[in-house]
């Protein structure tokens, strides 16, 4: 058996900086931080919300 294998550590699966980067958008229901950056242009929701009101929407008929 081959004992380098076996002590190989797995890799990160998310970087230390994950949190770096541009300032992102509130959610305009929640407040929470959105997938989008404060540049963007229009309501903007997080994915909880957005699907939410996906359905809402989908559903009125």
């Amino acid at each position: 058996m081959d004992d380098a294998y076996c002590g190989t550590p797995a890799p990160d699966l998310v970087p230390a900086d994950a949190d770096a980067g541009p300032p992102y958008a509130e959610c305009v229901l929640c407040r929470k931080p959105t997938e989008y950056p404060e540049s963007t242009k229009g309501a903007t929701l997080c994915p909880v919300c957005a699907w939410q009101e996906a359905g809402r929407t989908a559903c009125s008929g």
